[in-house]
């Protein structure tokens, strides 16, 4: 049995498992980078293969990009009709193909596309002042993942701000850039805690009143 407004704190793939078929209205998950490999010395290593109780931080990138399949295989079942998926996700300096081929392998390999895409803004970033060529980071992708079949129709919180002569709806402008905090602060169990005014602020846009 899964209750409501319970943490389970566990692989999404047991609870999926657990959930019922079309339960579920919106997905807000940041998963793994899977960048482990890229760390510069033993013990940074180290601390990066162990920040997960179970997940494998190194995987190669076909390995990287069949556990993405096998994730949105599991939504799949439980995400209900119009339902959305949004994917922070980003990549490590030394393997930034990773991330786009496990993106490729789910439009290829599942019944998603991506929709439409957010740029998040954090207030802060490390420079990469070691490297002659990349840039620092201080955004990140949101990707707003659906249903092929429901493209047209997947859910949004946007307004209607009128109908025209001709029976043209005209919804609110909402750019698809949101700036928030890189996070809520480290705590004992979590160093790297998620940004609760971003995941208001998308939670508010894609999630329907009392979903």
């Amino acid at each position: 049995m899964v209750y409501i407004n319970h943490i389970y704190n566990e692989d999404c793939m047991k609870t999926m498992q657990k959930l019922p078929e079309d339960s579920v209205d919106v997905v807000l998950t940041s998963p793994p980078y899977n960048t482990a490999k890229t760390a510069k010395g033993d013990r940074a290593l180290q601390n990066r293969e162990n920040r997960y109780d179970v997940f494998v931080d190194k995987k190669t990138p076909y390995e990287y990009a069949q556990w993405t399949v096998d994730v949105f295989n599991g939504l799949d079942k439980v995400l209900k009709k119009d339902g959305v998926v949004l994917y922070n996700i980003s990549y490590g300096a030394d393997s930034p193909n990773s991330m786009w081929m496990a993106l490729m392998s789910v439009l290829r390999e599942t019944r998603f596309m991506i929709a439409d895409s957010i740029v998040w803004k954090k207030r802060s970033a490390l420079p990469i002042n070691t490297s002659p060529n990349k840039l620092t980071r201080i955004c990140e992708n949101i990707f707003v993942l659906v249903r092929k079949n429901e493209y047209s129709t997947y859910h949004t919180e946007k307004k209607l701000l009128g109908v025209n002569a001709h029976g043209q709806k005209n919804y609110e402008s909402v750019p698809n850039f949101i700036e928030a905090p890189n996070n809520d602060g480290a705590n004992d169990l979590n160093k790297a805690t998620f940004s609760s005014v971003l995941c208001e602020q998308l939670l508010n846009l894609y999630s329907p009143v009392g979903g």
